[in-house]
């Protein structure tokens, strides 16, 4: 049993006994549902049939986004708890698997034939928020989007038998604005991990210092910054939305979800006048109602 596992989980020994596959994905649906999320994870939209794998893909990425953020270890510790991760996953595609999160994904690997330099992809990108706490360009932080948010996206396209390069673009579009949505959202939440994902050349453009971030000071200069950084993320979902059209109804609706509550998150902070400093826009009941019933109009039109 890996040394780390108590971090996502009080469970003890999960790797001493025998999981079968059924149990395994059972597994993983708890830990889906016990974690908040903006945007709907395996929610009852998406088909029956489907579910317990999209539950194994969020499982696997949940903990190991637990081994990069959670309290109490080193930097080392983290990269090694992830290494561990990924020695995990290597066997896993070995056909080897006693961990529930990888005899789960074991079998959603094999049915839907997943490329395993997706799950790499997630687990660099874990490791960049080890190692990297700042970004000078935005390319630079687009590049960062390429492995954190856009394999999720391809994964949950190829569970449904996409496999058109056109649509993994028009998912990369969407991802990526749905992960600098999260950043601008949490710019106060990152900052007390010292974490900046506002690109340095930007906060040098609209003269905000890194000391003025620390200080929560909110100027017209911030408010400027993050409605640039805000009108290039929508820009970003407007590009992606022609994929909620291309697909199937199985899974548009599931698609338009996440694309209306990641803008909504966006109007947010507008209607805030881009003050994220003080203040974390989050979704009500009321928000999340919202979004359904105008998806759901939508999806009749």
């Amino acid at each position: 049993m890996s040394r780390f596992q108590h971090i996502h989980t009080p469970e003890p020994q999960l790797s001493s006994r025998q999981w079968r596959p059924p149990e395994a994905f059972r597994y993983c649906e708890r830990i889906t549902s016990n974690h908040y999320e903006n945007f709907p994870v395996a929610s009852r939209f998406i088909p029956k049939d489907l579910r317990p794998h999209v539950c194994a893909i969020y499982a696997f990425a949940r903990t190991a986004d637990d081994y990069a953020d959670e309290p109490g270890l080193t930097p080392a510790e983290r990269v090694e708890a992830l290494n561990d991760w990924e020695f995990q996953l290597h066997e896993c595609y070995r056909g080897n698997a006693s961990h529930p999160i990888f005899v789960a994904l074991r079998e959603t690997i094999r049915r839907f034939d997943l490329p395993s330099e997706l799950f790499h992809g997630l687990l660099q990108a874990f490791r960049m928020d080890v190692v990297k706490h700042r970004y000078e360009t935005f390319e630079e932080l687009l590049d960062y989007c390429r492995f954190s948010a856009n394999p999720v996206g391809r994964l949950i396209l190829l569970l449904f038998n996409y496999r058109n390069e056109s649509f993994m673009t028009l998912s990369d579009h969407i991802c990526t604005a749905l992960q600098l949505t999260n950043f601008w959202q949490d710019v106060s939440v990152d900052l007390n991990k010292d974490r900046v994902y506002l690109p340095l050349d930007d906060l040098s453009q609209f003269g905000v210092s890194e000391e003025d971030l620390f200080a929560r000071r909110y100027t017209q200069e911030f408010s400027d910054l993050l409605a640039m950084e805000v009108r290039r993320t929508e820009d970003l979902f407007i590009q992606g939305v022609p994929l909620l059209e291309e697909v199937g109804r199985n899974l548009s609706f599931e698609l338009r979800l996440t694309v209306v509550g990641g803008r909504r998150i966006l109007e947010k902070i507008r209607r805030n006048n881009y003050n994220v400093l003080s203040q974390r826009p989050t979704l009500s009941f009321l928000d999340k109602f919202s979004i359904v019933a105008q998806s759901f109009l939508a999806r009749l039109a």
